[in-house]
């Protein structure tokens, strides 16, 4: 943690801060040291009051509710009457009328590919170039290293040649289903040519083509020979790559040795959730890599298998379109950045009175001004927009105050109004309810809204705590509640012109090891109207890139705008039990659950500053983790406390017999520290108990004051 700090335009910012922002964003920006500070002086001071009035708006609101909900506890719960104090204190707002938003200068990547969205935690530069490069993966090696493919051998470093005649297989099934031959299948073909330009498939000598020959857009040669076969279906390459010598096409009669998904079509860059940034040295190391995105020459050296590798970002891929033109593919993923909310501040910078600066208001100015590289060279955005996802807001008081941030930002950084967009993250419960006008209020900037079950599942425990003990977690997801919040995100995209124009996403698929599975149920994400959906790796983006093949998102906008709308009523339906009949080995499974997934999460962040990572969950199934996932996890044991569903020695023992398993887990990891048996001297278990122990009295449930508190502490 940086202790020095220079004193400039009534700020306090940290040596390391300075000297970063000055000596490698500002050049090649035409933007002055004496104008970036200044405008963010004048901003963060002007912004930084209203900021902490939102703040005070969210507590105020939260004790009415609490208030209306001990008042009338012993009452039968009345829908009606809790709608009509809801609209008293502000917290429901009186909606518009139908409206159209009106962004412009959308990247085709959001507007008309509908594909996988990857999230990666951008203080780490080889992930953040592996997601960045995941646009394109290829499907051979997707399918070998996954369940997906079974055979009676475990997958190991020794090739298989029945994995490898199955993954064939799979992709002949692929290319059939998508791609279909009039009269033949893909597995027939036995040559692939080009002949002036155009496509030419061959069964024994006899000519196969294309049901839809409009679903061949080019190829590309090497040293004069077809290389490559590219096809397009529902706005998705594939690229059928060709060379009979290489090992993986010696089970294939046409010489086919891999073929290449479109896989990861955008990749949020995340300095919230996924990472643990608590002071001017985390902040930089995500700022540094984010700017090395931007000026496209961020690489990673690291060593695999012995190997000393170099990673860096992959170029667009040139081919030969079928009217014989040169063209290109853009080679990456559309990378989006993710900021902070409004609650969190910083020791970055400190204001006039001392005070330390919202990190919101840091992260607008800071991940902007390195975005200005690309504006430049328009290697991400090709349309000349930043792309900011903004999570954690309450209501549209608190996205009308987004919307003036970024105008403040885009004044001091000489950039044209609306130059930066905003992605919504309907994860807060006050959001869900006003929705419509939550984007109304960032009409001219939205470009992304989406659904996030844990955060939203937390927010809603949180708010509702005093209402009575909330049903079991697995519960949550067949409640009334979570239907409408998931449909009512959707219809309310549909409804505001997001068809077409902009992203209505879902939430990730949290076992990266359990690929089957997301085979078969991820597609629900698209059949509920989502074009874009959360993916926790590259694989995954790869292997759920099928199912944007199966379904034209844009043709089920077409017959989901037809259907029945969510109700308000169902959203405002509390998940409570009054009366819960739980045997107590129920409650003890369910604390220990909840328990050790706090536990494995809470100790790589405070011990090692890792904010996402696969933590393996009671039954040792690899989960992939953020701070969403403690949030619920903390508040549901919390309110269960509160309401005398089990006690603190309870729950005390608990956690302490999952600290031994996680221990236990994490044995083979040689920085880890363990939490047992002196469990006293461990901040890690002591943030643990204190996020369920103090879970009622942290802000909207949020985890980040007592876990950022906490390695502050272990840092230092």
């Amino acid at each position: 943690m940086s202790k020095k700090y220079i004193k400039n335009e009534n700020l306090s910012i940290s040596y390391d801060l300075y000297s970063f922002i000055n000596d490698e964003v500002l050049p090649g920006t035409d933007i002055t040291v004496k104008k970036f500070w200044n405008g963010l002086s004048q901003v963060s001071h002007e912004l930084s009051p209203k900021n902490r009035d939102l703040i005070k708006v969210r507590k105020r609101m939260q004790l009415d509710i609490d208030r209306w909900h001990l008042e009338n506890y012993e009452k039968e719960f009345n829908l009606k009457e809790y709608k009509s104090y809801l609209e008293k204190i502000g917290y429901l707002k009186t909606e518009g009328p139908d409206f159209k938003i009106k962004t412009q200068n959308i990247d085709k990547e959001i507007s008309s590919i509908a594909g996988p969205q990857l999230v990666v935690p951008i203080m780490n530069a080889r992930y953040a170039l592996n997601a960045a490069n995941a646009r394109w993966m290829s499907l051979y090696d997707s399918l070998y290293g996954t369940d997906i493919i079974s055979s009676e051998e475990s997958i190991s470093e020794r090739y298989d040649p029945e994995r490898g005649l199955k993954v064939i297989s799979y992709t002949k099934k692929f290319l059939d289903q998508n791609f279909k031959l009039k009269k033949s299948s893909w597995k027939n073909v036995d040559q692939i040519l080009i002949k002036n330009h155009k496509l030419e498939l061959y069964r024994e000598k006899e000519l196969l083509t294309l049901e839809d020959e409009t679903k061949y857009v080019g190829y590309r040669l090497d040293k004069e020979k077809i290389s490559a076969v590219i096809l397009k279906n529902n706005n998705l390459h594939v690229e059928i790559i060709i060379n009979p010598n290489a090992f993986s096409a010696k089970g294939d009669p046409a010489g086919v040795s891999d073929i290449i998904v479109e896989a990861a079509i955008s990749t949020i860059c995340d300095h919230e959730d996924s990472v643990a940034a608590v002071d001017s040295e985390d902040k930089i190391l995500g700022y540094r890599n984010w700017l090395g995105l931007m000026k496209k020459n961020l690489t990673s050296e690291f060593e695999k298998d012995g190997k000393r590798l170099r990673r860096k970002l992959n170029p667009n891929r040139s081919y030969i379109s079928k009217s014989g033109k040169k063209e290109n593919l853009h080679g990456r993923a559309l990378l989006l950045n993710r900021n902070v909310g409004h609650l969190m501040t910083n020791s970055a910078v400190l204001l006039n009175d001392g005070s330390e600066i919202p990190e919101g208001i840091l992260d607008a100015f800071v991940t902007s001004l390195c975005a200005i590289h690309d504006i430049k060279n328009k290697n991400n955005s090709r349309e000349g927009s930043i792309y900011i996802v903004k999570p954690k807001q309450h209501g549209p008081d608190e996205t009308a105050f987004t919307n003036l941030l970024f105008t403040k930002v885009e004044e001091v950084l000489g950039l044209n109004k609306f130059t930066i967009k905003c992605g919504i993250m309907d994860e807060e419960r006050r959001t869900t309810v006003n929705l419509k006008e939550c984007i109304r209020t960032l009409e001219k900037r939205v470009f992304f809204i989406n659904t996030g079950f844990l955060d939203r599942t937390g927010d809603e425990m949180h708010t509702s705590m005093e209402a009575g003990p909330m049903i079991r977690k697995g519960d949550m997801k067949t409640s009334s509640w979570i239907n409408a919040y998931e449909n009512n995100n959707v219809d309310i995209g549909l409804n505001c012109g997001f068809s077409g124009k902009a992203q209505i996403g879902k939430g990730m698929w949290a076992m990266p090891d359990k690929m089957a599975d997301m085979l078969k149920q991820k597609i629900s994400h698209l059949e509920a109207g989502a074009n874009c959906a959360w993916v926790p790796s590259p694989t995954a983006a790869a292997l759920h890139a099928l199912h944007y093949h199966q379904i034209n998102i844009f043709d089920k906008h077409v017959k989901l705008k037809d259907r029945k709308k969510a109700k308000l009523d169902d959203l405002l339906k509390i998940p409570v039990i009054k009366k819960p009949n739980w045997s107590l080995e129920e409650i003890n499974t369910e604390i220990s659950n909840s328990s050790q997934t706090i536990l494995g999460y809470v100790v790589r962040w405070i011990d090692q500053g890792v904010g996402c990572s696969k933590v393996p969950d009671i039954n040792n199934v690899g989960l992939m983790e953020d701070r969403a996932t403690l949030r619920i996890s903390s508040q549901h044991i919390a309110n269960w406390l509160y309401h005398g569903i089990c006690s603190r020695k309870q729950v005390l023992e608990i956690m302490k017999k999952m600290a031994k398993i996680v221990d236990e887990q994490n044995k083979n990891d040689k920085l880890y520290q363990r939490m047992s048996p002196n469990y006293d001297r461990s901040i890690a278990f002591k943030t643990a108990c204190e996020l369920v122990f103090q879970g009622k009295d942290q802000p909207s449930g949020y985890t980040e004051p007592l876990l950022h508190l906490n390695r502050l502490i272990k840092k230092n």
